[in-house]
């Protein structure tokens, strides 16, 4: 997965010149860029950097670039600008290509591409972690008067197949320019850390950054291979469940209410689902809404139990987890 923003850089006396179309009967030869270089900036991200090549023929041309990203997963695109941020994994390597380009109404003309490459960080077979896992959840924040909610992170993973025993873990994780390091570690039974909790991190409640969780480590017998791994905030987020939820039954009549989760998202950026379910017969009953009530026509001389659980809703970011349901209440007739 690689994530590719361009930054904008100024540069002085740069080849880029005023754009005008090319005559059909013209030429122009293009010179590929130079001084080509990737260079880690952070946690999963790289910036990419080059020049334009100083005997580039001047011509009244808009000269743009075409980078392409070899590994760890193939990407392409085009800029107009000499550098490029990419978030991506780096435990396998990774390299890129770039060529400068000049597209008019007729063709694309283009240059020899020029590479450059980070060779992965070393370390002996099966000895990185696998199965990384990591959730995270919002809670009311009474500590701080710039945020109203605050981000716990967790993360689990296993032991590589193949690491000493005497291997220890390590985790950090980046989220935009914060990063740091975990502090609370769960142990398996040789004192190996296997999992981390972050009570309070940096992490955006509303946030659309990626996260990226690194996990390296160290021991005396085996030099052992670090692991990271990008997650997306929307499909790690643990929605907590509904507030306050009663039930109340009039005659025939079922009427649920519960208040929006704690949460940053809005009242109007949730999802429910009620789940209504008869003791006496089994029937279970399972609706979804998008208001914070609901009504249902039921059999009086049953008793029943309610749960409601949410979801944040597709309008305010993309679908995530739903929460775990609430505790039943329990109503109508033993």
């Amino acid at each position: 997965m690689i994530i590719v923003a361009p930054v904008l850089l100024i540069l002085l006396g740069a080849t880029k010149i005023l754009q005008a179309d090319l005559l059909p009967d013209e030429k122009i030869s293009l010179l590929p860029p130079v001084n080509f270089t990737i260079k880690v900036t952070g946690l999963a991200q790289v910036l990419l950097h080059w020049k334009p090549n100083p005997d580039q023929e001047q011509r009244n041309v808009n000269l743009e670039y075409q980078v392409k990203i070899n590994a760890p997963k193939e990407d392409d695109y085009e800029t107009g600008i000499t550098e490029s941020k990419c978030v991506t994994i780096l435990h396998k390597g990774f390299s890129a290509s770039v060529r400068t380009i000049l597209q008019n109404d007729h063709s694309l003309l283009a240059s020899s591409w020029v590479s450059a490459e980070l060779h992965a960080p070393p370390g002996s077979p099966g000895t990185s972690i696998v199965n990384l896992t990591c959730t995270t959840n919002t809670t009311e924040d009474n500590y701080s008067h710039l945020r109203s909610y605050q981000v716990s992170l967790h993360c689990t993973w296993l032991v590589g197949t193949d690491a000493p025993e005497d291997t220890q873990y390590f985790l950090y994780y980046r989220y935009g320019s914060w990063t740091e390091e975990c502090q609370e570690y769960s142990k398996d039974t040789l004192g190996r850390n296997i999992a981390c909790w972050f009570p309070r991190t940096f992490i955006l409640s509303k946030g659309r950054d990626w996260l990226a969780v690194l996990v390296n480590g160290s021991s005396k017998h085996s030099a052992i291979k670090p692991f990271d791994q990008l997650f997306a905030l929307h499909a790690i987020d643990q929605i907590n469940p509904p507030l306050n939820v009663t039930a109340e039954i009039e005659g025939t009549r079922l009427s649920i209410q519960w208040e929006k989760p704690v949460s940053a998202f809005p009242i109007h950026c949730f999802d429910y689902e009620v789940k209504i379910h008869n003791t006496r017969n089994g029937y279970l009953q399972i609706e979804k809404m998008m208001t914070n009530a609901f009504i249902s026509i039921i059999d009086d001389l049953s008793k029943y139990d309610v749960q409601v659980r949410a979801a944040v809703s597709s309008m305010c970011r993309e679908a995530g987890l739903w929460s775990e349901w609430s505790q039943p209440i329990y109503v109508g007739k033993s």
